[in-house]
């Protein structure tokens, strides 16, 4: 059975979206903090706060890169390919030495959304998330079909909303258990961040060593 391509795109999405929501780092640390503090109804508008802050960055992201010249995209590609294996990285470093650490001032929950939107929007997770590894494989996949670029796009934020309220579910309800659990995720987007960045690699320089 032939695998549709707008579901590779999906998968690319999820990958990355299950990878760049669990990464430890500012934003994933203010969720969890807002969650122990204020609990998850006050904290769960938080989760849909990439939606807001990522639209700008991804807009001139994508700008930039629609007026390169093909060559600087495989090359972007390649990047993103050493930039999501060193992510893989950290990731695999973080699930050895798991330990969190909430130092992140909070204050009213009824600013969750907005507090974490300010959060993600000073985090250079988006940027060089949608410079190096969405905006190269969405420049592509819409070239190919609209449908390609809809796919990746839905994964990516619907991982990410959905992880984001698991999360903050797991601790508010079981602490215990959201750690394992975070620890777990953390593990599982090491590997598939190893997988996929070696997959951007090897497309990337076959890509320029075997051009069309």
């Amino acid at each position: 059975t032939r695998i549709l391509p707008e579901m590779i795109y999906l998968v690319y999405g999820v990958t990355f979206g299950l990878a760049a929501t669990v990464q430890p780092g500012p934003f994933l640390t203010f969720i969890i903090s807002q969650t122990l503090r204020n609990g998850w109804r006050k904290t769960l508008p938080a989760s849909f706060a990439p939606l807001l802050t990522d639209g700008p960055i991804a807009v001139v992201a994508i700008l930039v890169l629609s007026h390169l010249p093909p060559v600087w995209l495989q090359w972007l590609r390649i990047a993103g390919g050493v930039f999501i294996i060193y992510l893989s990285w950290n990731a695999f470093k973080a699930w050895k030495n798991y330990s969190f650490t909430v130092d992140i001032q909070v204050v009213s929950g009824k600013k969750s959304l907005i507090q974490a939107s300010v959060v993600n929007a000073l985090n250079p997770g988006p940027y060089l998330g949608w410079s190096l590894v969405m905006g190269p494989i969405l420049i592509k996949g819409w070239g190919e079909s609209s449908l390609n670029g809809i796919a990746l796009i839905a994964g990516f934020y619907g991982t990410m909303v959905t992880t984001l309220s698991g999360i903050i579910l797991l601790f508010h309800f079981a602490r215990n258990m959201g750690s394992k659990v975070n620890r777990a995720m953390i593990g599982l987007s090491s590997l598939a961040l190893a997988i996929f960045g070696i997959y951007q690699l090897i497309i990337g320089l076959n890509n320029i060593l075997l051009p069309a």
